[in-house]
Parts: C-alpha cells; structure tokens; sequence
C-alpha cells in the first residue's frame, strides 16, 4: 500500500471534485476499516454489531465531511467518532434490555464463548470476560492502551479527556483485570 498522505488526503477531501472526494475517502476507508473496526469490537464485544458500527462511523464521516476542519489528524477523528457510535450503542443497549448489571455480563460471556468469529485461548477467554467488567468508557481507555499501544495524549484528543485522568482511569482499569484473575486462582 502506497505511503498515506494526510495533507494530500485532506486537500482532496476539500476539493469541489467529486470524483476526488469519493477517491480520498475510499483510501482512508481502506486504511483505517480494520484498526476502527478492532476498536469498535473491543467495545461492544460482537462481530456484527462492530460491522454495523463500522458502518455507521464511515457513513457519518461522510456526511460530516465539511464540518473536518483538519486540525486534528483524520484517525483522530474517526476514532472519535467510531467511540461515540459504540458507546451510545452499548448505552442504547443496557437501556434496551433493561436487566442487571450483572445479568448482562453473564449474557455477554455466554455470547463470546459461543462466537465463532472469536478464536482467542482461554486465558484470551478470561481477559475478555475481565474487560467486559470495566465501565464502557474506562473499557475503551483500557482496550486503547493496552491493545492499540497508544500514548495517553492521542487518547485525550480522541477522547476529550485530560491525560491525568486518563492515566487513572487505566490504572484503575489494569487493578480492575488482575484483581478479576486473581479471583478466579
């Protein structure tokens, strides 16, 4: 794949060409379909809910094309975007069902262990079934850290959040995990 140019990406996405637009838009498509779609499945946990998701974050990038101003970088935008998809779907979700908290969780590790696009380990098995126990949004600075390797000042763009707080909400994530494994020693 050709080196991604996100100045020229940009320019192309504020051309009045539409042919130019659709084009800059099917490369960062490309490029960022799979890291998105990872994101988004570590949050709402499921394959064809995160394809959805994916779907809605690209169709909502592009209605909102005009109002990308660039000042952010174009992943930094769409990770924001694909967060906010997935944490309302998660909220919409838990409001739908309108069972225990703890009901729910139960119903989330019946689902992972019987999903066939999973194909993780037990001890796999057992990280996941910690982080599902993690509130949706310390869930995503967790899974932003631990899996996507990335620095607290990308996830406070993304996020909208101080680095401070960040670095607690992980902290008080990662206690969180292994207090989860050491109770099942």
């Amino acid at each position: 794949m050709p080196q991604f140019d996100e100045s020229a990406i940009i320019k192309q996405l504020r051309s009045e060409d539409d042919a130019q637009r659709r084009n800059a838009f099917a490369v960062i498509v490309k490029k960022f379909s799979e890291p998105l779609y990872w994101q988004i499945r570590r949050i709402v946990m499921f394959h064809d809910d995160a394809n959805d998701l994916l779907q809605n974050t690209f169709v909502k990038a592009w209605l909102n094309l005009d109002s990308f101003n660039g000042l952010s970088k174009i992943s930094t935008w769409l990770y924001r975007i694909a967060i906010n998809e997935s944490i309302t779907f998660v909220t919409k979700e838990r409001m739908r069902s309108m069972v225990s908290i703890e009901a729910q969780e139960a119903e989330l590790e019946r689902q992972l262990e019987s999903d066939p696009y999973f194909d993780g380990d037990k001890v796999q098995i057992q990280l996941q079934k910690a982080i599902m126990t993690l509130p949706v949004k310390q869930r995503t600075v967790f899974n932003m850290r631990y899996y996507d390797n990335m620095k607290y000042e990308e996830i406070s763009k993304i996020l909208g959040t101080s680095v401070g707080a960040l670095k607690a909400s992980y902290h008080i994530a990662a206690k969180k995990v292994e207090e989860y494994f050491d109770s099942i020693d």
